[in-house]
């Protein structure tokens, strides 16, 4: 099980704050699947410019994505790369997460062909799942 620190995130995705929306990578398999958090603050305006202090749905999509962004990335032969966000083909929301919450990301790739790929993400607050989602990519 590989873990990755913000540091070695930073080395992977060209995010940076306030819009790098993972704080760690509690499980890794290059190419495959990522596991990571983000710890949602009171502190961050994304959360603060709302009236229910909650973390944007759309936000916790885009979250998914960089998490299946690092596991693409990690694979040797995109190392370097840039994973295009390509659109989302589903998604379903069940709740939100707020201030104090930490948000479980977990993404699997589940086809890549060429330069395009899918992928399934789900988010949870605590054990309660938050949104599911089917996203695509475009790696340049």
């Amino acid at each position: 099980m590989t873990q990755l620190s913000i540091s070695e995130i930073k080395k992977i995705l060209p995010h940076r704050y306030p819009m790098l929306l993972i704080d760690k990578v509690v499980q890794l398999e290059p190419g495959k699947s990522a596991e990571a958090i983000h710890n949602v603050s009171a502190n961050e305006i994304f959360v603060h410019a709302n009236e229910r202090d909650t973390f944007p749905l759309p936000l916790t999509v885009e979250a998914l994505a960089q998490t299946g962004a690092v596991a693409l990335l990690s694979e040797e032969k995109f190392a370097g790369k840039t994973a295009y966000f390509g659109g989302i083909q589903k998604a379903e929301f069940f709740g939100e997460a707020q201030p104090g919450d930490e948000l479980h990301l977990t993404t699997e790739l589940t086809k890549i062909k060429g330069p395009i790929g899918l992928g399934i993400g789900e988010a949870k607050a605590g054990e309660k799942v938050i949104a599911k989602v089917e996203l695509t990519f475009m790696i340049g």
